[in-house]
């Protein structure tokens, strides 16, 4: 019972953030910004959505290439489509309940290939790692290419009390530690747990990312896996880019303002079910840097999230209906 009030406590926490953050988008829009939003999108070259589509179906399919590298560093070889139809249904839980999807796709491989859940964890925990590194590789190049991007970040993410350039940053670090021991401990006594639950927890996930690096050191493609990751991530950029060739007041952005938006993007996904409401605001926020209008920035926030959400809605959906027909198939087949 406390498990499945935790699960709802949530859902309802994380759900409830995403609905502020497009209350918090949408309050302070003028009537001007309004008007650009409407025109702009009467404008849009909606005919884009579709190489759109394709360019998130392919970065989906590769990185599910990707993870079947890892896992054959275990000893099993799974289907491609098996490994791709799992990632996918992980991907649409996630729009339900952030990271429910990472165990879910886990647990759907584990039924049709027969896999330890234990240690297709190991490989997903793993995976997350390296993405942790690519979006610091991403970011880190966004602020070679762009000198006085830190400066601008700290003035409108972090705006000082007295109209300064952006000094509150330790500040609202703190703000952010204090909040994670609140639900922290808020999470500890709902579900009962002790302190020792806690390292023990710590000491699980631990393990996890131990059994996650000696995979990669026995991975004999290591080159591909490399090649995959940045391949995964620069379809991601190109995503945005062809983002911007949506709207006609978006076009002059390039690489640099795709970079930096995908750095806000991967964030706001990791911090809403399916990155609602949190995905436009930080895109809007990141966009204002670059001189777009507030009501523009939204706009392009929402499209660029609505063509990764339709990918994974429609995708997903699929996937849930093909898995079974799929195996069915091929137990009949061997």
């Amino acid at each position: 019972m406390a498990k499945k009030l935790t699960t709802v406590a949530q859902y309802a926490f994380f759900l409830g953030l995403g609905v502020f953050l497009i209350w918090w988008s949408l309050k302070g829009l003028t009537a001007e910004d309004r008007l650009q939003i409407t025109h702009a999108l009467e404008k849009g070259r909606y005919w884009l959505i579709l190489p759109g589509i394709a360019v998130n179906l392919l970065s989906h399919w590769l990185r599910a290439v990707r993870w079947r590298l890892i896992i054959q560093t275990l000893g099993y070889s799974p289907t491609k489509l098996n490994t791709f139809f799992a990632v996918m249904i992980g991907y649409l839980a996630n729009q339900a309940v952030p990271r429910l999807g990472e165990v879910l796709r886990c647990s759907t491989l584990t039924r049709y290939e027969k896999i330890p859940l234990d240690k297709l964890v190991g490989t997903v925990i793993l995976e997350r790692l390296v993405d942790t590194i690519c979006l610091l590789a991403v970011f880190l190049l966004a602020l070679a290419i762009q000198p006085y991007l830190y400066q601008n970040i700290l003035a409108t993410f972090f705006p000082a009390k007295e109209g300064g350039n952006g000094g509150n940053l330790l500040f609202y670090i703190g703000l952010a530690l204090l909040a994670v021991m609140v639900l922290t401990f808020l999470w500890m006594w709902f579900t009962k747990k002790r302190f020792s639950d806690l390292v023990a927890l710590f000491r699980k996930i631990s393990l996890h990312i131990w059994q996650g690096f000696i995979s990669i050191r026995a991975l004999k493609k290591r080159w591909a896996f490399v090649f995959l990751s940045i391949a995964i991530w620069a379809l991601y950029a190109f995503s945005v880019y062809i983002g911007f060739l949506m709207l006609e007041e978006t076009m002059q952005y390039g690489l640099k303002e795709a970079l930096t938006v995908l750095c806000a993007g991967t964030l706001a996904m990791a911090a809403t079910p399916g990155g609602i409401g949190a995905y436009a605001f930080l895109v809007q926020k990141t966009m204002t840097i670059y001189q777009l209008s507030s009501g523009l920035g939204l706009a392009l926030g929402w499209l660029l999230w609505l063509l990764q959400v339709v990918v994974v809605l429609v995708v997903g959906g699929l996937s849930l209906i093909g898995l079974p027909v799929y195996n069915k198939n091929r137990q009949k087949s061997s």
